[in-house]
């Protein structure tokens, strides 16, 4: 049985209707239509699906849409800067940090979740940071140079 309800996400308001027990990345998906999140192994192990809700990394794959009501979502759709890459995506993609690109929205949300609290992290703490996200082509040494690099040009 659905049921309406309003999920805030990039600063947009967007009424839902669907089933309360819908997790949140199957609803940006379809109901918002935003679908730069991805869904990896729906298990919460991958971090492909990753969004901040009021700032906190959580897996969306595992998180209830309905429970995100009167939060504020932050997608990889709403890190962009104008028409701009965000700096975390330009590096990514200079440092060569992008391979097949799937976990890149989850690293990007992840690693923006660490530079907001962290605006100077060491090497170690980037690897904490991004823990809760696989890369399945190796792509690890690059990005965390792309993190590191966004970091010193903060």
């Amino acid at each position: 049985m659905n049921e309406t309800y309003e999920l805030e996400v990039n600063g947009v308001r967007y009424p839902i209707n669907a089933a309360m027990d819908r997790n949140l990345l199957s609803v940006l998906r379809t109901e918002v239509g935003l679908t730069g999140t991805k869904e990896g192994c729906d298990d919460c192990e991958c971090g492909a699906c990753m969004v901040l809700i009021d700032g906190q990394p959580v897996n969306s794959c595992s998180y209830l849409a309905a429970q995100a009501q009167g939060r504020e979502i932050t997608t990889v759709e709403g890190v962009l800067d104008g028409d701009n890459l965000h700096p975390l995506q330009r590096n990514l993609l200079e440092e060569g940090g992008v391979q097949c690109g799937f976990c890149t929205p989850g690293m990007i949300m992840s690693a923006q979740a660490l530079l907001t609290r962290n605006p100077s992290p060491t090497r170690e703490e980037i690897r904490i940071g991004l823990s809760g996200n696989l890369c399945r082509c190796t792509g690890y040494q690059r990005i965390l140079a792309a993190v590191e690099r966004t970091a010193a040009e903060s």
